[in-house]
C-alpha cells in the first residue's frame, strides 16, 4: 500500500518551486490562483527572494503547502494515495491530497494558521530543543519534572530525537537534567516560538473557527493524525484533531508504526527537501522510502 507524507515548516528554502512552475501549466496555474487567494506575490519570494523574506512565519508555512500540494498534484506516477499523514504543517496538505480539503481552503486555513501562531509567539516568549539519543520515556519524564515552568516534548519524531517545547528558562533546566541522563546533545531550534505546546493556546482558539467554518468532505483514504497517531476517514474528528494537534505534541514515530502496522510498504515524501524520508527511514528500515521535491 502507498502512504503520501507531506513535511512541515524548516524544509523551505529559496528556488523551491520554481522549476514546477516553468515546466508544468497546471502547476502555474495552481501558483498564480495561492498568488491572488492570498493578495501578494508568494511565488516571487519563493522562487527568488531572501531566506529572511522566506523565513517569516506567513510565507513560511503556506509556501511549504503550496510546494507540497503541487507537487503531489503534479505526480507521473499516479495520484491515488492509500494513506496519508504530514508532519505539523504537513497535515494539510495530507488532507488537500486525500480530498479532504480543498486547494483552496487548504491554502487559506493554512495562512490563517500562520498568522494565529506568530502572534501567539509575539505574546509570550518561548523556544523549541531537539533531544538526541534518549528514550521517548525518558525525555517525557525529565520534562515532566520540571517545576514551576511550561516544557513538554512536543514532537515524536523518530526513535531518539525528539524535539521540546517551553519557556527559555523550563528549556535550560531541562537541557541540564537530559544531558545528566545520558542525552547525546541538547541543541536549540531557530524557531519563533513553542510550538505544539500551551503557548499556542491563543492560536488555537482562532484556528478553531476557521476550521470550523469550512468545509471538508470525506476523504478518499485515511488521515494518520498528528494528534492520536491513527486512521481517520471521519470528517467532524479530522477537524477535531486538526484543531487539537496547535497545542498538542505531533506522534509522527507513532504514526509511522501504525501505517506499516495497516500495511504500508511505500511512502513517498511530496514537498522541500528530504527530512521525512529520513526519519521513516529510522523507524521503519524495512520500508520502501522516496520522494519527490
Amino acid at each position: 500500500m502507498k502512504a503520501f507524507v507531506f513535511p512541515g515548516q524548516g524544509a523551505q528554502f529559496i528556488g523551491m518551486g520554481k522549476q514546477l512552475y516553468t515546466e508544468n501549466q497546471n502547476a502555474r496555474e495552481l501558483f498564480e490562483l495561492a498568488n491572488k487567494l492570498l493578495g501578494f506575490n508568494i511565488t516571487d519570494i519563493m522562487f527568488s527572494g531572501t531566506e529572511e523574506e522566506l523565513k517569516q512565519t506567513k510565507v513560511t508555512q503556506p509556501a511549504i503547502f503550496l510546494h507540497s500540494v503541487i507537487l503531489a498534484r503534479t505526480f507521473d506516477g499516479g495520484y491515488l494515495p492509500d494513506m496519508v499523514a504530514g508532519h505539523s504543517l504537513g497535515e494539510f496538505s495530507a488532507l488537500v491530497a486525500n480530498q479532504s480539503l480543498s486547494f483552496e481552503d487548504g491554502l487559506l486555513l493554512v495562512s490563517k494558521r500562520a498568522m494565529a501562531m506568530q502572534k501567539a509567539c509575539e505574546k509570550a516568549e518561548s523556544s523549541m530543543a531537539v533531544v538526541l539519543g534518549l528514550d521517548d520515556e525518558v525525555v517525557v519524564d525529565v520534562c515532566k519534572s520540571i517545576e514551576n515552568e511550561i516544557v513538554i516534548a512536543a514532537n515524536f519524531n523518530c526513535p531518539g530525537q525528539i524535539a521540546l517545547s517551553g519557556s527559555p528558562k523550563g528549556l535550560e533546566l531541562c537541557r541540564q537534567l537530559l544531558m545528566e541522563k545520558g542525552a547525546k546533545r541538547v541543541l536549540p531550534l531557530k524557531v519563533s516560538g513553542a510550538f505544539h505546546s500551551p503557548f499556542m493556546e491563543p492560536a488555537r482558539i482562532e484556528l478553531a473557527e476557521a476550521i470550523e467554518k469550512t468545509h471538508f468532505e470525506k476523504p478518499i483514504c485515511p488521515v494518520y493524525q498528528n494528534y492520536t497517531a491513527k486512521p481517520s476517514t471521519d470528517v467532524h474528528e479530522i477537524k477535531q484533531h486538526l484543531i487539537s494537534q496547535l497545542t498538542a505534541p505531533v506522534l509522527w514515530t507513532q504514526s509511522v508504526r501504525n501505517m506499516i502496522n495497516d500495511g504500508a510498504t511505500s511512502f513517498m515524501e511530496f514537498g522541500p527537501g528530504t527530512v521525512l524520508q529520513g526519519l521513516i527511514k529510522k523507524i521503519a528500515p524495512e520500508a520502501e522510502v522516496s520522494g519527490r521535491s
